[in-house]
């Protein structure tokens, strides 16, 4: 019978040990999460690499693990060429040259094309944009017309004229903005200056399986679907939601709004056809919709619902989509957990997210059993 020798032995017992420590198996899933929260360097190579690294899986008993860079190199490895683990983390990087264009944008006095853009970063146009759209979800031009609409939003009330104000904007002409103008401002730019007199909200609160339940409709549609414990901080939150409008306590023909409302918070599975006012930026809008994609009884999370945009790092921005909405269920947010299958994120308080998909599966067993 052959013998094994020390050396076999000793690397045999060393492969073991990593394998154990459950830093190995982030190495081998090329983990970016893990990133930044320890380093490991390969013996035969003399390099160091973060957790992400796309070079080749060493073996493992070549491996160590350090608590960081300048562990690693104390240790005498060097940085890898492929992941540089001795620069800020790639997110980390990108969302600073992101940072940069956007004052870039912010500062310019017109919409700045893609290239001027990306050279003045030192970047090229396809790259940049790609970048952008990562980390904000939407691309620099998408961002460019957002920052100029809040500036003319801004500038209105205090302008000499609503010309002045469309040209401070960085509108070169005042023909493109008003094309856009119901988009921008909900309304035409005098009667937003003015303050939007005549501008009406109709709404009621009532109540409802989880409490307090505040329903508000502009002339397109329903604006606001609130809830929570107290009706008065209900009333306060649409106020402060829409300063300019009049708000018209709910009639008699309301009721029936208010009632298909209700309904769905009693019943969110079965979905209703309701005309909605949504307001939000455009990054906003296409996460509201996406929202309304998700099937009842069904839940997807954050990450997820990133990808699905195409926006895969830009999940912060997506869980900030989904905290501005302002249509509970209607726009269905409670739909969205994380990434372990726990509650959260949720404006109107987990324990009404947890009602509400009690009562989406509910439904859902239901059918199944009726079929």
């Amino acid at each position: 019978m052959p013998q094994t020798r020390p050396a076999d032995a000793a690397r045999t017992t060393e492969a073991a040990g990593t394998t154990r420590d459950p830093r190995w198996a982030s190495v081998v899933a090329r983990d970016p999460d893990a990133d930044g929260r320890f380093f490991y360097s390969v013996r035969t190579t003399g390099v160091y690499c973060r957790p992400s690294c796309g070079a080749r899986t060493p073996r493992p008993e070549n491996v160590r693990f350090h608590a960081d860079a300048a562990q690693a190199e104390l240790a005498g490895f060097r940085a890898c060429r492929r992941c540089r683990p001795d620069l800020p983390p790639r997110a980390q990087r990108q969302a600073a040259l992101v940072a940069q264009a956007c004052r870039a944008i912010e500062q310019a006095g017109a919409v700045p094309d893609l290239e001027t853009l990306a050279r003045s970063g030192g970047l090229s146009g396809p790259y940049l944009h790609r970048v952008f759209k990562t980390v904000t979800g939407l691309t620099p031009r998408a961002y460019a017309e957002a920052w100029r609409a809040r500036r003319l939003r801004d500038a209105l009330p205090g302008a000499g004229t609503v010309t002045e104000a469309i040209y401070d904007a960085g509108y070169t002409t005042s023909s493109r903005f008003y094309a856009t103008a119901d988009q921008v401002l909900g309304m035409t730019p005098k009667r937003y200056r003015a303050g939007a007199p005549g501008a009406a909200i109709r709404f009621a609160i009532g109540q409802c399986a989880l409490g307090a339940i505040l329903v508000a409709a502009s002339e397109r549609g329903v604006c606001a679907i609130l809830l929570g414990d107290d009706p008065d901080a209900l009333l306060r939150e649409l106020q402060d939601r829409f300063p300019r409008a009049a708000l018209e306590g709910g009639d008699p023909a309301f009721d029936t709004l208010v009632a298909q409302a209700v309904g769905l918070v009693e019943s969110p599975a079965l979905g209703v056809d309701l005309p909605l006012d949504i307001r939000g930026t455009a990054f906003q809008q296409r996460v509201w919709q996406a929202l309304r994609d998700i099937p009842p009884g069904t839940t997807t999370t954050y990450t997820a619902l990133a990808q699905r945009l195409g926006v895969p790092r830009a999940v912060r921005a997506v869980a900030g989509a989904c905290a501005a909405n302002a249509l509970a269920v209607v726009i269905p947010c409670h739909r969205v957990v994380r990434r372990d299958g726990g509650l959260a994120g949720y404006r109107w308080g987990i324990e009404r997210k947890r009602a509400l998909l009690a009562r989406e599966a509910g439904r859902a067993d239901a059918d199944g059993a009726d079929a």
